[in-house]
């Protein structure tokens, strides 16, 4: 078994031993295990079970993390994504009244949209045509948005019809042991130490305890049954000329998404290449479009790669059975609903947070100099968290680099996949 490990892995070529291999995995899985109760609790507000939630994420994320690693070859985690979910929830189904039905049906024909444009490589070279100062402004992005959902949640910020938003009552029990399990999180961090996050979310638990805010039902028990959300998707009722314009914008929004945090992954884990191109990334594309069409079927929204994978590869991690490791420690997941599911919003809320200066630290390798280069990515970036719409702001970035370029007269170096998003962009920002 161990020969036949080495060989399917090319564990040799790559360096690496099964030990390690494993220990990164874990690691990986430590860092990220968080989502197995973040994307339940922002599922279920869009009216999804719980439960059911739950039991699709670990089995989502085992699905599409083993198919990374088998197919791909790559250290790199898959779940459901972070920043997706949320527009899942707040914009499709609570934004556009849209039946969460409908709209896992949308994210099941977006999958399969996106393994159309991944065998006939057109995703491939969408990611490798894209300037990589636009791809850094991406991912800092996203990581300002789930920023701000972060802190939302933990109630630092909250609405104001003044100043549109305003500092929250930090002596509220909530909000104070949310900034404490932040502050938790962010020092374990800063000392290295795995599962980090986690740890700062079963502290913040614990702490509400005393004050009431956390109720208990038991640590282990079966799986919460999948009945609620299994193939509950309704692919018909997305298919009507109604429905074109939440389509086009959830496909939009989760084809750039995706790239983004694709990309942010990538970089952060140093397994893209100086011109910013991708080894084998037909094979990453596929993984990751069947975890999209197989993440629908069972409950929960678009399935990406995962940028707490540095941790796994910093650890040592070189190939896929990195993933793999991830893969079987999610479906060890499934036995501990009772325990994730009693974790409250204030909890978690720090986690988004943790994740999203993870992700900011991107805007520091734009090329400053170049104001036709770096603009228009901070653009994006802004724009993402500003308008609370990837798609949206990730479109206008693209519509801002082609018309900064063309002023400034460098009109040949718009690559034939800039002007495609970007035209696809505008129409789709005229059609909304």
């Amino acid at each position: 078994m161990r020969g036949l490990i080495k060989r399917v892995f090319q564990l040799e070529a790559h360096g690496t031993t099964i030990p390690t291999e494993v220990v990164a995995g874990i690691t990986t899985f430590l860092t990220m295990a968080y989502i197995v109760v973040v994307n339940p609790q922002i599922m279920a507000q869009a009216g999804i079970d719980a439960g059911a939630a739950f039991t699709a994420t670990c089995l989502s994320a085992a699905f599409g993390s083993a198919m990374m690693g088998i197919i791909a070859n790559y250290p790199i985690a898959v779940a459901p994504a972070m920043g997706i979910n949320a527009y899942f929830t707040f914009t499709v189904v609570l934004g556009m009244g849209v039946p969460w039905q409908q709209a896992l049906g949308a994210v099941f024909v977006s999958g399969v949209l996106f393994l159309a444009l991944s065998l006939f490589k057109v995703r491939e070279w969408l990611l490798n045509s894209i300037p990589m100062s636009l791809k850094l402004g991406m991912g800092t992005g996203i990581g300002l948005f789930l920023a701000l959902l972060g802190l939302k949640g933990m109630g630092v910020v909250v609405a104001s019809p003044v100043t549109l938003v305003a500092l929250g009552n930090l002596a509220a029990p909530p909000t104070f042991i949310a900034c404490g399990g932040f502050l938790l999180m962010s020092g374990l961090a800063a000392r290295g130490v795995p599962g980090a996050i986690l740890i700062g979310i079963a502290a913040a638990t614990m702490a509400g305890v005393p004050f009431g805010l956390v109720s208990f039902s038991g640590i282990v028990s079966a799986p919460p049954s999948l009945a609620p959300t299994l193939l509950q998707l309704d692919i018909a009722g997305v298919l009507r000329l109604s429905m074109t314009g939440v389509i086009a914008a959830l496909f939009l929004l989760v084809l750039l998404d995706n790239m983004g945090t694709l990309i942010a992954t990538l970089y952060k884990g140093g397994l893209m290449r100086e011109d910013g191109s991708v080894p084998r990334l037909g094979r990453v594309l596929i993984a990751d479009s069947g975890g999209a069409i197989v993440g629908s079927a069972l409950g929960t929204s678009t399935l990406t790669s995962y940028i707490e994978s540095a941790a796994g590869i910093e650890a040592g991690g070189r190939t896929g059975l990195t993933a793999v490791v991830v893969a079987l420690m999610f479906l060890a997941c499934l036995l501990f609903a009772p325990l994730a599911l009693a974790v409250p919003g204030y909890a978690t809320a720090p986690a988004l947070l943790v994740v999203a200066l993870a992700m900011i630290g991107a805007m520091g390798d734009l090329p400053w100099d170049d104001a036709a280069e770096a603009f228009p990515a901070a653009a994006t970036a802004l724009a993402v968290v500003f308008t609370f719409s990837i798609a949206t702001g990730i479109g206008l970035g693209f519509i801002t680099y082609v018309a900064v370029n063309l002023i400034a007269g460098r009109w040949r170096r718009i690559s034939g996949a800039v002007w495609v998003i970007a035209i696809a962009s505008a129409v789709l920002l005229v059609i909304e």
